[in-house]
């Protein structure tokens, strides 16, 4: 068909248009495209790990003793102070009582009648026996006279008992410490009269070169524990409990490693809880009795998937991730995630699997179904804190 210079002039408006349609179609798939986020994601590994729990404890020495007059008096001297470390048998106070003195004197003074009086008897014993063998008196002057000796010798006997008693007594106005320890706060100062009746007792001495840390578990946490550690008994599960560590109230981690060593066997009604209670050695005194502590339990676990708690979000107490599937599009996936935590990471125990891509961070205006473009993060940048 030969076109003429008029129609070349009607198509070439058509033409213009169809092109500028073309090209605006372009700008907007390129505009499209420009507007795809980048987010970081890693990939989803399992690997091995080890959980630490940890539970509120409370310190004791393996022996917390009151130190209690016997007798009553007043305190003559003090010869520790509050904090001092203390032998066996070290002496702590003297008790001023001269009653207890004067009771001595006379056991004593007793005594010494007593054994005259036996003296006495003897000697009428031996001088009635030679009569009696020649029957110048009758043999019932001899049976009196050795009635007569044993009853003084009984006398005497009890003069002894009776000083053994006093010097006893004598011996409670010198207080000392009955194991090692450590002094604790004395109420008392010289010249205070006491008595065993006294509400508050002389001083404490908490024997603390080990420590007792006491904390409790729940039913089902007690129950989980227990199936973590192999053996029939609960004896044999304790040998298999690996040695614990103990954090301080200040963060810190105690240098010296304890042990399990008892798991109450009842639930306490009230609380809904069982005591255990794990020992540490305490070679120089840094821990206290009374002061407060976490006993922090190792688990380990293996093959375990392992998420950092950056990259979930709640929602109505439950876990949500973004995973990334093959379309590049993010699925907001639930999980399920064990109590226990490493460092900051979650243990996964549902809803992830060995390969798949969850996004990082950043997502906080990320919506399901979004495509987006992923930017993948190394498995040493993501653990990083793991390795610490």
């Amino acid at each position: 068909m030969k076109l003429t210079v008029h129609s070349i002039c009607l198509l070439l408006p058509a033409l213009l248009m169809i092109s500028s349609c073309g090209n605006t179609g372009q700008k907007k798939d390129a505009a499209k495209t420009d507007q795809v986020q980048a987010y970081p994601v890693f990939t989803v590994n399992t690997q091995s790990a080890t959980l630490q729990t940890q539970y509120p404890a409370t310190l004791e020495g393996i022996q917390n003793i009151d130190i209690r007059p016997k007798v009553d008096g007043f305190i003559e001297k003090i010869y520790v102070d509050e904090g001092a470390a203390v032998k066996k048998g070290q002496l702590l106070f003297t008790i001023n009582a001269p009653q207890y003195e004067q009771a001595v004197r006379t056991a004593k003074a007793a005594i010494s009648s007593a054994e005259a009086d036996v003296n006495t008897a003897q000697l009428q014993v031996t001088k009635t026996k030679p009569l009696v063998d020649k029957d110048i008196i009758s043999k019932y002057e001899l049976d009196a006279a050795q009635l007569t000796l044993q009853t003084k010798k009984a006398a005497l006997a009890q003069a002894k008992a009776e000083l053994v008693n006093a010097n006893v007594n004598l011996g409670y106005t010198h207080i000392t410490s009955p194991v090692d320890g450590v002094i604790g706060s004395i109420p008392y100062k010289t010249g205070s009269l006491v008595s065993s009746t006294s509400a508050d007792p002389l001083t404490t001495v908490a024997n603390i070169s080990r420590i007792f840390a006491y904390f409790s578990m729940n039913e089902k946490q007690l129950l989980d524990f227990s199936r973590n550690y192999k053996g029939k008994t609960l004896d044999e599960q304790m040998k298999n409990i690996p040695a614990v560590s103990l954090v301080l109230a200040d963060g810190t981690t105690y240098a010296e490693n304890g042990k399990i060593e008892s798991i109450n066997s009842q639930i306490n009604t009230s609380t809904g809880s069982a005591s255990l209670r794990a020992t540490f050695s305490n070679p120089v005194r840094l821990l206290k009795s009374g002061a407060s502590a976490s006993v922090s339990i190792p688990q380990h676990v293996d093959n375990a998937i392992l998420i950092p708690q950056k990259s979930t979000t709640d929602l109505q107490g439950k876990k949500f991730v973004y995973v990334l599937n093959s379309s590049g599009e993010v699925k907001n996936t639930e999980i399920e995630i064990m109590e226990n935590t490493v460092n900051n990471f979650y243990v996964v125990t549902k809803g992830l699997k060995a390969g798949d891509k969850v996004v990082l961070e950043g997502f906080q205006s990320l919506k399901d179904g979004v495509k987006i473009k992923p930017e993948e993060q190394s498995a040493d940048v993501v653990f990083a804190d793991l390795k610490k």
